[in-house]
């Protein structure tokens, strides 16, 4: 058949459960136990075949049995319960941004993926999961929050393994007019579209709606009608393709999404790049101002005010560049469009990097954000610090330290992921909002109120439903190769509930070394084998199509599941997704993580395992080098970097081994105390990991981080630098332009009367003349700098006329002191003080 056409029908739901199909097209659901279960009681197995899809499920169940559900009194009674929940969180209008934040201006976050649920598969990992975390905790909070992003209708892979456990990819074709999204309409009733210039093409996007509690998702769709096939493929696949299609699908991104925003007349102040992806969207919010009558500086100035980056990862591969010939036929029409020359633009965007034997100038994503954002921050403070690093090449002469990158560390969703067992448990010992708070860290400590059998119970019922989940998924897998009856049997024997269960799940990139556990694999089946206290391992993970050696891996554990010494006792899960993790997280005793430090620049999967009371044994890398705090889990390995990879790698191996066999394995199998009141040491530890990680390591927490931090400060800057037809914005665009006309001119002269030793406290003369090339004195500060190990203090320098400095330079403590001063030019109102990025050392 010749399809010219969808359109979904929707059964004829009985008036008593009406509201069944309102539930369905609001995201609510997805962090809501309950209210999934009741679409999957309609029909457990289209359920389960439409990966937990509300709106699919009520197409698919039969009306008799809707019927059923609709004179089922207990069914009734769950469903009043629910939509009386789910109407109480929509109504509330006594939310934490109305009491806390009153005067924050409307936020438009921008990111390439989003993992909100496995039924809508427009996610990769831990990116997508945590933008559609961000995306929960800002309707739980009430933010005045849009989001934007892509509508990839063959999503990213379906993970199969083949007999030999070689991954292979499988892309389905989502329907989306069975995903829980509506088209969005225009204020006129239209469905919104919006198109954009790539390459001379025009591309029409549709753009659909997706309801997340109190907050709306856009999303953007080429596979339409108007376009030709080539630019339909453009939102097929999520990271898959070329440099060049990766290129225009950031264009569609940042220009289209901007433009959907108009079409829809979204209010948006306030912009959050979540990655380098989203860049573009500067090039079109600076066309929109260069429209109105501003020059090209002044419309970057007034852009940039009110624009945040947020950067998730050291690793080369997660910072895109692009070479300047292939940036060419991309972007070839906007610098007329913005009213400037192709040389400035690419200068905001320049990083040299060396490519096939020599220097190229590259079009660098993550340095483009950088510089069309005026607050930047990685997602651990290990994560800061290394951005810092990275990224300070861009402030020549500046100390890393320095480095305008600040840092707001990751979290997780709680009640995405805590079970609703582990959810009710909680309900007994905290107060009946808790789930309102879950930022307090005072709250949690009701949590020392539970049992140990109370724990116990509920961590093993989420173990029994674990396991059961894994042994279903390797039947399948088995069935689907052809194995014997015997094999598939046999299925029914993998893992024990009474066994140590340890997790491990994550992207299978080769940095975070999924196979270090197997570095001794005779070591490794005395602890699996041993009868008194068994040890057993549930591994899964993606690999990127192209990532040869992460398939490698997977194939690697794969393999060694099959030995007999190994085989019902490790286990390789295919499919990594979001149901799998829940199951995971949920069910497992202890969380593994060991990533090559410090390239993890935060993970999450840990902090939601701990949330079910799992014990993180982990690289104190990432999250987990702040949330360690000797009581709450294990590191693996020491708090360092090496030069070495295979000693790091040895010494990382023998940490593992040696705290699982002596500190881990002990603990767990530990007689129970010989009073009803005691307490045993494993109990108490997974009561110190829900208390310290569920507040601490929450989304509600990073939320509230990101608007004190960042949000709310650039409303007031980007309201500032634009009032008056962007004035001020103005101003300091001309005044960069002039100082960075002048700095070459400049001359800085500087002496210091240092004696061969001196004591703390001391004091030493540091003195300066300064030629400002016709820069006023008042624009420059002249400071002393003094460096001791990784310590940097600054102290200015007094003005003495005539272009003289001096002052008096505390040597504080003890240590060998490194003594400079340098020249910055600074004018009120700038981000920071590297913001025009000169500095000149004397």
């Amino acid at each position: 058949m010749n399809v010219i056409g969808h359109v979904t029908v929707l059964p004829q739901l009985p008036q008593a459960i009406g509201r069944l199909s309102e539930l369905a097209y609001n995201l609510y659901w997805s962090w809501t136990p309950r209210a999934q279960a009741l679409y999957r009681d309609l029909d457990p197995e289209i359920w389960e075949r439409f990966q937990h899809n509300p709106v699919r499920t009520l197409l698919e169940v039969p009306q008799t049995r809707l019927d059923e559900a609709a004179a089922d009194p207990d069914y009734l009674d769950r469903y009043r319960d629910v939509l009386a929940e789910f109407d109480a969180y929509m109504g509330k209008t006594d939310t934490w941004a109305r009491r806390q934040a009153p005067r924050l201006a409307p936020v438009a976050y921008f990111s390439m993926e989003y993992g909100f649920a496995e039924a809508l598969p427009i996610y990769s990992g831990g990116l997508g999961v945590l933008a559609g975390d961000h995306c929960k905790s800002a309707s739980d909070l009430g933010l005045p929050f849009t989001a934007v992003g892509m509508l990839f209708h063959q999503g990213y892979f379906r993970q199969l393994l083949n007999k030999d456990g070689w991954q292979e990819e499988a892309y389905d074709e989502v329907d989306v007019t069975t995903l829980p999204l509506r088209p969005a309409l225009t204020p006129a009733g239209e469905e919104a579209r919006v198109h954009v210039q790539i390459a001379g093409r025009t591309v029409h996007l549709r753009v659909w709606e997706l309801a997340v509690g109190r907050i709306r998702v856009l999303l953007l769709d080429a596979n339409i009608p108007e376009n030709s096939e080539e630019d339909r493929r453009l939102t097929a696949r999520l990271y898959g393709g070329n440099q060049e299609l990766r290129i225009q699908q950031y264009l569609l991104l940042g220009v289209g999404g901007i433009r959907a925003l108009r079409v829809l007349n979204v209010p948006a102040a306030v912009y959050h790049m979540n990655e380098g992806h989203a860049a573009f969207l500067g090039l079109e919010r600076v066309r929109e101002q260069v429209d109105q009558g501003l020059d090209f500086r002044t419309a970057v100035e007034t852009v940039a005010a009110a624009t945040l980056f947020t950067t998730h990862t050291p690793v080369p591969a997660g910072n895109d560049a692009f070479a300047y010939d292939l940036v060419d036929r991309y972007l070839g029409e906007w610098p007329a469009r913005l009213n400037t020359s192709r040389e400035e633009l690419y200068a905001l965007a320049r990083q040299d990097q060396f490519w096939d034997g020599h220097w190229v100038p590259t079009f660098s994503m993550t340095v483009f954000a950088l510089r069309m954002s005026r607050a930047a921050n990685g997602v651990s403070e290990l994560h800061g610090q290394v951005s810092r690093n990275m990224w300070n090449f861009l402030y020549e002469g500046a100390e890393a330290q320095e480095v305008p990158i600040g840092h707001i560390t990751n979290g997780a969703h709680n009640l995405t992921f805590t079970s609703q067992a582990m959810r009710d448990l909680l309900g007994t010992v905290l107060p009946a909002d808790w789930t309102e708070r879950l930022e307090e860290e005072a709250m949690w400590q009701a949590v020392e109120n539970l049992s140990d059998a109370q724990l116990a119970d509920v961590q093993l019922e989420m173990k029994r439903e674990m396991i059961a989940f894994v042994r279903r998924r390797l039947r399948e897998q088995r069935i689907r190769h052809g194995a014997s009856a015997a094999d598939v049997a046999a299925t029914d024997g993998v893992l024990s509930e009474r066994a140590l269960t340890i997790g491990f799940a994550r992207r299978f990139a080769t940095y975070k070394r999924a196979t270090l556990l197997f570095r001794d694999k005779a070591r490794l089946s005395r602890m699996v084998n041993d009868p008194q206290r068994p040890v057993q391992f549930v591994f899964a993970g993606k690999a990127h199509p192209a990532d040869n050696p992460g398939k490698a891996f997977i194939q690697e554990i794969y393999r060694i599941s099959q030995e007999p010494e190994f085989r019902g006792k490790i286990v390789m899960l295919e499919n990594y997704d979001l149901n799998v993790a829940r199951h995971l997280v949920q069910g497992v005793d202890i969380w593994l993580n060991n990533p090559r430090r410090p390239l993890e620049a935060s993970g999450t999967s840990g902090m939601k395992a701990s949330f079910n009371g799992a014990l993180n044994f982990s690289v104190l890398d990432g999250w987990w080098r702040e949330g360690y705090d000797g009581t709450n889990g294990w590191p693996i390995g020491e708090e360092r970097e090496y030069a070495d990879l295979n000693i790091q790698d040895d010494a990382d191996a023998y940490s593992l081994y040696q705290t699982l066999e002596t500190q881990i394995v002990p603990l767990y199998y530990a007689p129970p105390p010989s009073t009803a009141e005691g307490r045993s040491g494993w109990a108490q530890a997974v009561r110190r990991a829900i208390q310290t990680v569920s507040p601490r390591f929450s989304m509600q927490r990073q939320v509230i981080d990101y608007v004190q931090k960042y949000y709310l400060p650039l409303s007031e800057r980007g309201t500032t630098l634009a009032a008056n037809g962007s004035q001020r914005a103005r101003e300091i665009a001309s005044w960069k332009a002039w100082v960075r006309q002048q700095w070459p001119y400049t001359a800085l002269q500087a002496t210091a009367h240092l004696p061969a030793t001196a004591h703390p406290g001391q004091k030493v003369e540091v003195q300066a003349t300064v030629s400002p090339a016709g820069i006023s004195p008042a624009e420059l500060r002249v400071e002393a700098v003094l460096k001791r190990g990784d310590q940097v203090t600054r102290v200015p320098l007094t003005p003495r006329g005539d272009g003289h400095y001096s002052a008096e330079v505390p040597l504080t403590d003890s240590g060998l002191y490194s003594v400079g001063v340098r020249m910055i030019p600074v004018i009120e109102g700038l981000s920071n003080d590297l913001e025009a990025g000169l500095i000149r050392w004397a």
